[in-house]
């Protein structure tokens, strides 16, 4: 059986690998800092492989960096042996540490056996990397709302001075003080490359987790958003980048502002795929009132303009069409240019997908056009000309309306005044999301605090929370209904309340992972922000079923409570050749004393890229606990002594992986027959040892 690794990849390893495999020329050796042989690339192969013009030393180039830049790279790479554990209920017993490295009992989950939301407490850097394997391409939403670096705000506190050895081995411990938040001054001499150090290892890890049709936005000021966009540039392509939308955070100025007060803030929108196109969002009854029906059409339709406004010196798109009825040509009006090509034109007036003119008037000649354009546009343009002088009956013209909406044109003036397109109600669909978000339409700061204090009795144990009405729309435009949506600064869990809302209105099943580090409050209730977000998807999931008890009875309001901690695993685990051999024989049991068994599976469900909010059943087999994950794809005991009657039970229901710890079968006996057990019943099943 192969052993678990449990601890995160080294993604520098795996950089390493892609990299050999597409220039093995450029693989080569050195001597490391102790003076032992390590792989290693080189450089000037690998720049001549890839660069026209070799990129090298001083020369002036167009790039974006700052202090430590190199470091925040190494650190987005090094691997961690950390685990998260489950919470199923309230904590009485101190787990984890918080922001000042103390340790903090949780409250627990809620529908923890159920629900397929998640709640994760720890640094989000160390939790990105914990998710890297189980989530890698299946996130379609990334939702933060990171420090803003105003100077009096915290930034993480990443250790740059440690190598990757001391990093994997001290990741999560505290300097003497206890400190992991550090203030960011604006008389700091690292003001911006503190901050950007902080984001930089963070937003690469968020890349790996998008879905190929996935989105991240961030809400950011002005402080730091020309730095963000340029970082975001160089993480997830200059060509993804869609927007950067302005938020009407406040509705009233106050008249005694100093300078130019801030009315807007920033989010920008970068899509993992270049192709990615954001959803609509609903029309509105104002907008639908602007459609009629004028000429007594089949649907509401409003008047579209053919010619584009910028196209007055554009070449090749002054062209006469000619009218299919009346045989005149027809130049656009005061020498404008038709949006459409000729071609495209000929097919959207001639193109009836088989549906011939001359079906509809007797006059061949009027219809001598029709077929002229190509078979390709025929199949996927449709349209219909209608001309005021031409009379067709309601049941011919009902006949070709039916084979479908699509876009149609009509001569204004009998022909003399130009062609315009008809642009029908039932074809437009939704509305394109612009680049202004005005506060009327997505809520407001004052609004977001009013919010919270709704669920709170009357007090704001959070400070700055989003209103839920701009997260809705942030969800309306880039999920569907079944998206995973991460948050990875969720503070008060606005991004929780507002999928629990959305799920409720459209009958979705969006899934939410939320992480926040466990700051210390000032709040006299509750401990830290995790507790104050936890305590917010409380009520609001009551809150939302309470409004609509009939539509709600299966939103599911609940979530998993995971608390990012050291590694289950005794450091022998890991380097078991760095202990003397008879310590080891003591050490027999590589797990720590204080761990349960559930610690062992949800580390053991990250080892293997199992989705945590999986379906997960606890049964007993012959007096053993076993856990079935995932309906059986993944099967694992933890007990000791585990016997031969249990091992069967397991093998036959075939389970994809099986997991147990190394020293728990019985006595040899059970050890000499567990692969002739698998052989026998299950012999595809991956089994692995702790």
């Amino acid at each position: 059986m192969d052993k678990l690794k449990m601890h995160t990849p080294n993604k520098a390893d795996e950089n390493f690998k892609k990299l050999a495999a597409l220039f093995p020329n450029a693989v080569t050796e050195t001597l490391d800092e102790n003076g032992e042989v390590v792989r290693a690339i080189d450089k000037d192969v690998l720049m001549q492989e890839i660069s026209c013009t070799v990129v090298d030393g001083k020369e002036e180039r167009y790039q974006f960096t700052w202090p430590d830049k190199k470091k925040s790279v190494l650190l987005a790479n090094a691997p961690i042996s950390k685990t998260l554990r489950p919470v199923c209920e309230d904590e009485t017993v101190p787990t984890g540490t918080d922001s000042e490295g103390k340790p903090y009992c949780s409250s627990g989950s809620i529908d923890f056996d159920t629900t397929e939301n998640l709640y994760i407490e720890g640094d989000n850097l160390e939790v990105l990397k914990l998710l890297q394997e189980t989530y890698l391409g299946k996130i379609k939403l990334i939702y933060i709302d990171p420090p803003y670096n105003t100077g009096n705000d915290f930034v993480y506190e990443d250790d740059f001075a440690q190598s990757t050895d001391e990093y994997l081995a001290n990741s999560g411990q505290f300097d003497e003080e206890g400190n992991r938040l550090v203030p960011n001054a604006e008389s700091n001499g690292r003001f911006h490359t503190d901050w950007l150090n902080m984001m930089y290892p963070r937003l690469r890890l968020s890349k790996d987790l998008l879905a190929e049709d996935g989105a991240i936005f961030i809400s950011i000021d002005d402080h730091e958003c020309d730095n963000l966009k340029k970082m975001c540039d160089e993480i997830f392509g200059a060509d993804c980048f869609k927007a950067n939308l302005s938020w009407q955070r406040t509705y009233s100025i106050r008249n005694d502002s100093k300078g130019v007060p801030t009315e807007v803030e920033h989010i920008l929108v970068y899509s993992r795929d270049a192709s990615w196109e954001p959803g609509k969002l609903p029309r509105t009854e104002k907008m639908d009132a602007a459609y009629s029906n004028p000429d007594g059409d089949f649907s509401p339709w409003m008047s579209g303009s053919p010619v584009a406004s910028d196209a007055a010196t554009h070449q090749g798109m002054v062209y006469a069409i000619q009218h299919p009825f009346t045989g005149e040509m027809l130049y656009p009006s005061d020498k404008a240019h038709w949006r459409y090509s000729q071609e495209q034109m000929l097919g959207y007036m001639n193109g009836w997908c088989g549906y011939k003119l001359e079906d509809l008037h007797d006059d061949a000649e009027r219809a001598r056009v029709c077929g002229v354009s190509a078979s390709e546009i025929r199949k996927n343009v449709k349209a219909i000309v209608l001309a005021d002088s031409l009379e067709i009956s309601k049941e011919k013209a009902q006949a070709v309306y039916d084979k479908g909406p699509w876009p149609r044109f009509y001569f204004t003036n009998g022909g003399k005044g130009g062609i315009r397109r008809k642009v029908y109600l039932d074809a437009v669909g939704g509305r394109i999301a612009t680049n202004y978000w005005c506060y009327d339409e997505v809520g407001h700061t004052d609004e977001a605090k009013k919010e919270v204090k709704a669920l709170f009795e009357g007090t704001a144990p959070f400070d700055t929370p989003k209103p839920v009405r701009l997260i809705d729309r942030i969800l309306t435009i880039a999920t569907d209904k079944h998206s995973i949506v991460l948050d990875f600064f969720s503070g008060s869990a606005t991004t929780a309340h507002a999928v629990m809302k959305k799920n409720a209105e459209d009958k979705g099943s969006r899934k939410y992972i939320l992480v926040q580090l466990p700051e210390k409050s000032a709040s006299p209730i509750y401990n830290n922000l995790c507790e104050i977000g936890k305590a917010r998807i409380r009520r609001a999931g009551k809150k939302i079923k309470e409004d609509s008890p009939l539509t709600t009875q299966n939103l599911d309001i609940g979530f998993r409570v995971l608390k990012c901690d050291t590694s289950n695993m005794k450091d022998v685990y890991y380097s078991p050749t760095d202990f003397d051999m008879n310590l080891l024989d003591m050490m027999a049991n590589n797990i720590k004393e204080d761990r349960t068994s559930e610690d062992l599976l949800f580390q053991v469900m990250l080892d293997l890229g199992i989705t945590l909010s999986s379906k997960i059943e606890k049964t007993t087999i012959a007096g053993k606990k076993v856990f079935d994950v995932a309906d059986g794809f993944l099967i694992a005991c933890f007990d000791k002594d585990v016997n031969n009657e249990t091992i069967k039970a397991i093998a036959q229901k075939q389970p994809y992986y099986f997991v147990m710890r190394d020293s728990s079968m019985a006595n040899d006996s059970v050890a000499t027959n567990f692969e002739q057990i698998f052989a026998t019943y299950s012999p595809d099943t991956v089994r692995k040892v702790l």
